[in-house]
């Protein structure tokens, strides 16, 4: 990557986290505490997320019976998601063992705290956790494979590609005969932050 490129990536990183923290300021905060892995509302703000309750009968007397026809398919694609879970991590931690790359932290991807939300019902919780364990899931696994791809291919694609996870800008260029080398410079670079 040669210095301006460097330079503007640099820049459109600062300007991402200067707009991560303007988002955040515009967000509209609600008042928790976090003890022992459990969020804690006032009793004023449970009181009313209570009341903005809407029990299950109501939430499924006016949903679109479609919506309840499309239930089991969702649903059904945990299976396959518990055995990619369990594969991911399997493959992490014997691979990125062997080539001193740094494990990615499952928690740090697969976050379960919508349940604490007074204004949920039973059912929306069920899907909130099922949204935060399908997603974190794709995320984690998302990363394990850009770190492998870091370590085992790291060529850019000829064609352009809809999604560019965040080691892809440092790829080899598509038909660059300096690969080898640059390789052997792309695994260390992810191995010295190896802490393993």
């Amino acid at each position: 990557m040669n210095k301006k490129v460097q330079e503007l990536v640099s820049q459109i990183m600062a300007l991402e986290k200067e707009l991560k923290a303007e988002l955040e300021k515009e967000e509209v905060k609600v008042p928790f505490t976090i003890e022992k892995g459990k969020v804690w509302f006032d009793k004023e703000i449970l009181q009313r997320q209570k009341a903005a309750l809407i029990d299950v009968y109501h939430y499924i007397k006016s949903s679109n019976f479609l919506y309840i026809l499309t239930a089991p398919i969702i649903y059904a694609v945990v299976i396959p998601a518990l055995f990619l879970d369990l594969f991911v991590t399997i493959y992490q931690t014997i691979n990125f063992r062997v080539y001193k790359i740094p494990p990615v932290k499952r928690s740090d991807y697969i976050i379960f705290d919508r349940q604490y939300l007074g204004y949920l019902n039973f059912i929306e919780k069920l899907n909130c956790l099922y949204c935060s364990y399908f997603n974190g899931l794709m995320a984690y696994a998302g990363e394990v494979a850009a770190r492998t791809e870091q370590f085992w291919c790291p060529i850019k694609h000829a064609k352009k590609i809809a999604y560019r996870h965040r080691y892809y800008d440092k790829f080899v260029s598509y038909g660059d005969e300096h690969y080898h080398e640059k390789l052997e410079e792309l695994r260390k670079e992810l191995q010295e932050q190896y802490k393993g």
